[in-house]
């Protein structure tokens, strides 16, 4: 049963003391599982190519991360960069100051950048980090995401003041509809969490706990 949950997760480590021998290890346990992805750093991208090359395991980087406020010229760059290394996935944070101060041209043009960069040639997620919104900019954020053409909305870094809900879940939802998908990303730890969040509305699921849910057991720790 647990294989299944397999192909809803980015097997992920965004840590910045990632080594070499971790992300291999990463990508060894995404083969044999069957993950989605593997979620890992732009640095990374080339050598998960490499290691996953033949399989149907994607890989999946970050753009903007963890703070969102690059400029939107530079997340393009950094999204053109990540496709040429063998990127298919990319999961890219808003500008969530100009979101505060409700300068949504600035949020949409910030994610369409990004979108047109990936046009045809990766899924773009939008990491819209729900710790620090209010409900009513949680859906606005839903909600340019969705005019820029993303193909999904994302709960969260895992590196804010918190993660993913299952309220924040059942809400993006609500706001995007069925046609693009949601990743809860953050706090995620074991199969019951990752349940949860699947009959709130979610589709994919972003853990670095991928290995202890698929066995079934509870992770104290991790994103």
């Amino acid at each position: 049963m647990t294989k299944n949950y397999a192909k809803l997760i980015d097997h992920t480590v965004l840590k910045p003391e990632t080594t070499k021998e971790q992300i291999e290890k990463l990508c060894a346990e995404a083969k044999e599982f069957k993950f989605a992805s593997v979620c890992v750093n732009p640095t990374w991208v080339k050598l998960c190519a490499s290691l996953l090359k033949g399989t149907e395991v994607k890989v999946c980087t970050v753009i903007g991360f963890p703070l969102g406020a690059n400029t939107k010229e530079v997340k393009a760059f950094e999204t053109t960069n990540a496709i040429e290394n063998g990127a298919g996935e990319i999961d890219m944070v808003i500008n969530i100051g100009a979101l505060k101060d409700q300068d949504f041209e600035t949020v949409e043009q910030d994610i369409a950048a990004v979108v047109q960069a990936a046009k045809d040639k990766a899924l773009v997620k939008v990491i819209i980090e729900t710790s620090l919104l209010t409900n009513d900019e949680k859906v606005v954020a839903c909600q340019l995401s969705v005019k820029a053409g993303a193909d999904f909305v994302k709960t969260s870094t895992g590196f804010s003041t918190g993660g993913a809900t299952v309220e924040d879940v059942a809400l993006m939802r609500k706001t995007v509809g069925p046609g693009i998908g949601v990743k809860a990303s953050g706090g995620v730890r074991d199969l019951a969490g990752l349940e949860k969040m699947v009959e709130a509305g979610a589709t994919r699921i972003g853990t670095s706990n991928g290995m202890t849910i698929v066995q079934g057991n509870v992770a104290k720790e991790g994103y």
